[in-house]
C-alpha cells in the first residue's frame, strides 16, 4: 500500500521560515533592485540631456537619436520597479501562490521594448544605406564625437552594476533591464564609429554599424522573452539545478531511492515535488521524520526555493 506523508511539520516550518527568513530576505531584494534602478535613472536623464545638447550644438542627428534611445531607458526602468514590487508582494486571497510570476511580465515588456529599439536602430540604418537619410552625411563636430565615448563608458557601468544586481536577487526583470543598458551602450558604439567615420571621410561606417548593433539587440531581446515565457509555464529548472537536489536526498539516511522528482519555475522561484523510497516497514513516526529531513536538506541546499513537497512511498 502507498503511503503519503503530508508534512504538517515541515509546512509549519516552511511559514515560520518566510516569516522570519525569507521575507526580510525578499524585501532585501526588492530595496536593492529598487536602489539599483533609482540610481540608473538618475544617471540616464543626465546622460540624455548631455547626448540631446551635444548633438544639437555638434550637428549629429546620430546623437540626438541616441539621446532618445537613452530617455527610453528611463521609461523601462519604471517599468522595472513596478515589476519587481509587485512581485514582492506577499500572497493574498487572489493569488495564493505569490507574485512572482509579475517580475516576468516586466521581463516580457522589455523584451519588446528592446526588440523594438533594436529594430529601430536597424532601420535608420536601411534607410542611411539606400539613400533615404540624407542628413546622414553632415559632418558633425567634435563635441558629438566626445558624448559618444562618454556614452559608451556610462552605459558600460550601469550595465555591469545592473547585472551584477540580477544575478545577487536572480532578478529576470533587472536582467533585462541590464542588457538594455548594454544595447544602449552597443548603440553609442555605431553612433561613435558613424560620427568618426563622418569625420574622417567614411559616413557608411554609420548605417553599417547600425545593422550590426541591431541584429545584436534583437538576439538580446528574444533570450530575455524566451526566459521570462519559460517562467511561466512551468518549465523544469536547469539539468544541474535537478541532480543537484537528485543529490542532496540520495544522501539523506534511509532513502533507497527517489521514485519522482519534478521542478517548475515559478518566477525567479522554484517549486519542487519528491516521491523518496523508504522501508515499507518503517514507523510511519519515523518515516515523516526522514521526509522532513530530506525536506529541509533541499530547501537549505537550494537557492529560491518557494515550495518544496516530500512524498514517501514504501520500498522492501
Amino acid at each position: 500500500m502507498k503511503e503519503k506523508v503530508e508534512l504538517t511539520t515541515a509546512r509549519k516550518t516552511v511559514q515560520k521560515t518566510e516569516q522570519t527568513v525569507e521575507a526580510p530576505a525578499d524585501k532585501s531584494n526588492e530595496q536593492l533592485a529598487i536602489r539599483v534602478s533609482r540610481e540608473t535613472i538618475i544617471g540616464n536623464v543626465f546622460l540624455s540631456a548631455f547626448k540631446l545638447l551635444a548633438g544639437i550644438l555638434g550637428h549629429s542627428a546620430a546623437m540626438v537619436s541616441d539621446a532618445v534611445h537613452s530617455l527610453s531607458d528611463v521609461f523601462c526602468t519604471f517599468i522595472v520597479i513596478i515589476g519587481v514590487k509587485i512581485a514582492n508582494k506577499t500572497a493574498d486571497g487572489d493569488h495564493p501562490y505569490g507574485h512572482e510570476r509579475f517580475e516576468c511580465v516586466a521581463a516580457l515588456i522589455l523584451s519588446i521594448i528592446l526588440f523594438a529599439v533594436g529594430a529601430g536602430i536597424g532601420y535608420r540604418g536601411i534607410l542611411t544605406i539606400v539613400g533615404g537619410n540624407k542628413g546622414a552625411i553632415a559632418i558633425p563636430g567634435l563635441l558629438a564625437l566626445i558624448a559618444a565615448f562618454v556614452s559608451i563608458a556610462m552605459k558600460e557601468a550601469m550595465y555591469w552594476y545592473t547585472r551584477a544586481a540580477a544575478k545577487k536577487i536572480n532578478s529576470g526583470a533587472l536582467m533585462a533591464e541590464a542588457w538594455h543598458h548594454r544595447s544602449d551602450a552597443l548603440s553609442s558604439v555605431g553612433s561613435f564609429i558613424g560620427i568618426l567615420g563622418a569625420r574622417i571621410g567614411y559616413p557608411i561606417l554609420d548605417p553599417a554599424a547600425c545593422l550590426v548593433i541591431c541584429l545584436f539587440i534583437a538576439k538580446v531581446a528574444v533570450d530575455i522573452f524566451k526566459d521570462a515565457v519559460n517562467k511561466m509555464i512551468d518549465k523544469t529548472c536547469d539539468e544541474e539545478t535537478v541532480e543537484a537536489i537528485r543529490s542532496i536526498i540520495l544522501k539523506q539516511e534511509n532513502v533507497q531511492g527517489i521514485d519522482l522528482l519534478q521542478t517548475r519555475l515559478f518566477g525567479d522561484k522554484i517549486y519542487v515535488d519528491v516521491e523518496i523510497r523508504m522501508d515499507g516497514d518503517m514507523p510511519l513516526h519515523m518515516s515523516h521524520d526522514v521526509a522532513h529531513i530530506v525536506h529541509d536538506a533541499i530547501e537549505s541546499g537550494i537557492g529560491n526555493i518557494k515550495h518544496c513537497m516530500v512524498h514517501v512511498n514504501p520500498g522492501s
